[in-house]
């Protein structure tokens, strides 16, 4: 078996050629109009958003950072202007029901036209409508009703006075009414005079007046009535005059509308409801009477009146190109489906169909809703509203504290609004699965999913499309044009974040932020244009922003706070690496693995997994590491050790498989008593075949290895395992490359574990011959004898005493 051999510079870091670029800075290049590296998201949202079918509705799931939003954007920037605009939408009054405002709808525009001719008509009502009543000729109508009610009135009296003279009484007039008093010779009948009369004629007086108090009565009776029939005619005549006189403005109105029977409804409405009330128009100073859900006036006289018809346009889309795309970066419950707001009058709040406010889905009726997934998921009901308008398709305004019965305040019932919008979701993956497999209304109304890819292909087309990328973002935050160095360092650095030098990140937050630093480096170096200094310093400059942990922990550990050997050899020890992540920073650290065996019975103990500061994909990778020691060691015998596998000085708990390599070699080295080289460390998961697997940050582990040994000294030894299929992965530092390609750091990829050994111990690890046996020196050959003395040791130990001392052999278990 041959040895890996280092890997060269050109295998650490794949350079992006400058001259690939036929360019001189991104100022001569032209604006990108498609998203780079999306193309399934692409598709997916051309085809959500183009299907009008219920339930259409689209997630664009991916980390934050990859453009979801950019990209819908700027699909929806296209579609959106070819589109029909959509209806304005008003509530206004319902006079036969006031609690239960009703919606109209009218072409674009039309809404705001509708509105202020309405005021317009009220203002005009409230001046044409008195100097109507006013006019000589009903002033004199409404004289000659109340004089015929007058006359009609004295015609009684006389007649009631004619038949008193007629019986020698005569009526008179007092402050608590009318009264009767008998007469004697014309004058009346002082009581003493009358108490002088006899009975008979006391009797026959008495008997007269009865019959006019009688006479009287039914007078006051009818008086009443005469009034009341005297109002209505007036009213009537009031009516009359107010229809002759408002029935030109409204048919003038209504010539504009004629194509829109709701509206010509609400109009016909509005005269009848005028016509009703119309005392509102002459009285001043009266307010308005308060309705089932209404304010009472304030201010102007004449303010309930105009309230009373005037329209509320929730939804203006006067000013809008085609389909609304609304973004709600607050979707609570009622930013989403709207709201009826109050007003505190006299201690009592109160509302009316003026106060009904818009909602979110209003505004993207009949166009595109854009809204961030675990925002909608965090507001109380929010996620529920729009289920609930989703799959009513309609729009039903309602207070939280009146759907759950929370509040008895009158309020108000607003007519549904028919829905026709798309929905938008953003939002991460893990969330996007989460609704799918708990959320059984989700998969009903979210059919489309727009899956944003993390990287894309490190190609030519690419690579010019990156640069095309630059030159848009240069041009629109007006930043320094980049040369072409800069632009192959930009490249290069994207395949870093990657994690796969084939590959380039589709994280273009990351990107952007690292062409605004570079900007700012360039123009601290007073450069015209971006160069490829500019970018190193601005990535240096991150690094250093980001590094003081990173410092302290290599600090301490060439102070020997942190034990870790970069020199010599030891049994059973070996250098594991991890990554450590802070926010968008991650950085490499070594850990020192111990490895003891002993006596035993196959036990292999994982102190951190017993402590319980081992996650359960690390010690997933321990059992694994078990499974290899049985299948190559102890096929057919029982493994007769004890083993414990620590991760040293170790107190923050330990995830993932990618030091199960490193623990295997460990235990192999201690189990063969061969000692391993502290001037090497390791990464890759191991399998129970013994292959060697692939694992994440490889770059980051590499460094952070490579800092300890770089500042303790290069001596050439020093050097990482990685696996042979992580080596496709590697973007390093400069520095890491420089020192490999002079051989004072070496980077070994590895595919066995047998590979590995050989590296770390300097020995053969041994295979098996013809006859099923490894070589005695090699560590196989070393492993397998120690294993077959553990197993002799455990046989005598387990064999019972005999009486002369001597134990009883035993038969080796099935």
């Amino acid at each position: 078996m041959s040895l890996p051999k280092p890997l060269t510079a050109e295998q650490l870091y794949r350079q992006c050629d400058p001259d690939q670029f036929h360019f001189t800075t991104t100022a001569e290049l032209e604006d990108i109009s498609h998203i780079i590296g999306q193309t399934r998201a692409v598709e997916s949202i051309r085809f959500g958003m183009g299907i009008q079918h219920h339930g259409f509705n689209l997630y664009a799931l991916g980390p934050n950072g990859v453009g979801k939003h950019t990209a819908v954007n700027q699909y929806l920037a296209q579609r959106a202007p070819t589109e029909a605009t959509p209806d304005d939408w008003c509530y206004v009054n319902n006079f036969q029901q006031l609690h239960r405002p009703r919606a109209l709808h009218l072409p674009a525009g039309q809404g705001h036209q509708f509105q202020q001719e309405m005021e317009r008509l009220v203002e005009d009502l409230l001046t044409v409508i008195p100097a109507a009543l006013n006019r000589e000729e009903n002033i004199a109508k409404n004289k000659a009703i109340l004089k015929e009610l007058k006359d009609q009135e004295s015609r009684s009296f006389k007649e009631l006075e004619s038949q008193a003279e007629a019986h020698n009484v005569k009526i008179i007039s007092t402050p608590s009414g009318f009264g009767f008093a008998p007469l004697q010779k014309g004058d009346v009948i002082t009581p003493e005079d009358f108490a002088k009369l006899s009975e008979e004629e006391q009797a026959e007086i008495e008997g007269r007046i009865n019959e006019l108090q009688a006479a009287l009565q039914a007078i006051m009776q009818q008086l009443p009535q005469w009034h009341r029939d005297a109002q209505n005619k007036i009213k009537k005549l009031q009516e009359e005059t107010a229809v002759a006189t408002i029935h030109p403005l409204f048919a003038e109105l209504a010539q504009k509308y004629t194509d829109l029977p709701d509206v010509l409804a609400h109009l016909e409405a509005v005269q009848d409801d005028i016509v009703t009330n119309i005392n509102g128009f002459l009285e001043p100073d009266q307010e308005t009477p308060p309705a089932l859900a209404g304010i009472a006036s304030s201010g102007s006289p004449k303010r309930g009146v105009v309230t009373r018809y005037q329209v509320n346009l929730i939804v203006d889309n006067s000013q809008t190109n085609g389909a609304p795309i609304i973004f709600e970066d607050q979707p609570s419950f009622q930013n989403l489906v709207g709201r009826v707001e109050h007003i505190s009058q006299m201690g009592t709040l109160l509302t009316d169909f003026t106060l009904i406010k818009a909602g979110a889905l209003h505004r993207a009726n009949g166009g595109y809703l854009i809204l961030d997934a675990r925002k909608v998921l965090t507001q109380a009901y929010a996620w529920e509203g729009l289920k609930r308008a989703l799959r009513g398709k309609q729009i039903h305004i309602e207070s939280l504290g009146q759907l759950f019965s929370y509040i008895s305040t009158v309020s108000l019932e607003p007519e549904p609004i028919p829905l026709s919008t798309k929905v938008i979701l953003t939002g991460d993956r893990e969330l996007y699965y989460l609704l799918c497999t708990y959320d059984p209304d989700f998969r009903e109304l979210f059919k489309v999913a727009a899956d944003f890819d993390n990287e894309m292909a490190r190609d030519q087309s690419n690579s010019q499309a990156y640069a095309s990328l630059i030159a848009n973002l240069a041009r629109k935050e007006k930043l320094r044009h980049f040369d072409r160095a800069a632009v192959a360092r930009v490249i290069e650095h994207s395949s870093r974040l990657a994690g796969d030098a084939t590959k380039l990140t589709t994280h273009m937050q990351s990107i952007s932020d690292l062409l605004r630093e570079a900007d700012y480096w360039a123009g601290e170096a007073s450069h015209d244009f971006v160069t490829a200094p500019d970018v190193q310093k601005a990535l240096d400059a991150q690094v250093y922003r980001s590094s003081r942990i990173r410092e302290q922990v290599q600090e301490t550990i060439l102070r020997d706070t942190i034990l870790i050997d970069t020199a010599g050899t030891a049994v059973g020890q070996i250098n594991g690496l991890s990554v450590i992540m802070l926010d968008n920073y991650a950085f490499g650290r070594p850990s020192r693995i111990t490895a003891r065996v002993r006596l035993g019975k196959g036990d292999v103990v994982d102190i951190e997994r017993q402590v319980e500061l081992g996650g359960p994909i690390h010690s997933k990778g321990v059992l694994i590491l078990v499974g290899f020691l049985g299948a190559r060691y102890a096929a057919e015998r029982p493994l007769s050790l004890a083993a414990t596998l620590v991760f040293e000085q170790s107190y923050n708990g330990v995830e993932g498989d990618s030091a199960s390599s490193a623990e295997l070699y460990a235990l192999l080295s201690a189990l063969a008593n061969v000692p391993l080289k502290q001037s090497l460390a390791v990464t890759g998961s191991v399998n129970q075949r013994g292959q060697i697997q692939a694992i994440g940050g490889v770059n980051e582990k590499i460094e952070g290895f490579f800092d300890v040994c770089q500042a303790r000294g290069l001596t050439g030894e020093q050097g990482v395992l990685i696996p042979a299929a992580n080596v496709t992965h590697l973007m390093l530092r400069p520095d890491v490359v420089a020192a490999a390609a002079v051989g004072k750091f070496n980077i070994y990829p590895v595919t066995t574990v047998d590979e590995g050994l050989a590296l770390l111990t300097g020995l053969l690890a041994g295979e098996l011959d013809a006859t099923g046996t490894y070589p005695i020196e090699s560590v196989n050959g070393r492993i397998v004898q120690r294993l077959n003395r553990l197993a002799e040791q455990a046989q005598q130990f387990a064999a019972p005493p005999v009486s002369n001392g001597q134990a009883k052999p035993q038969p080796e278990p099935a």
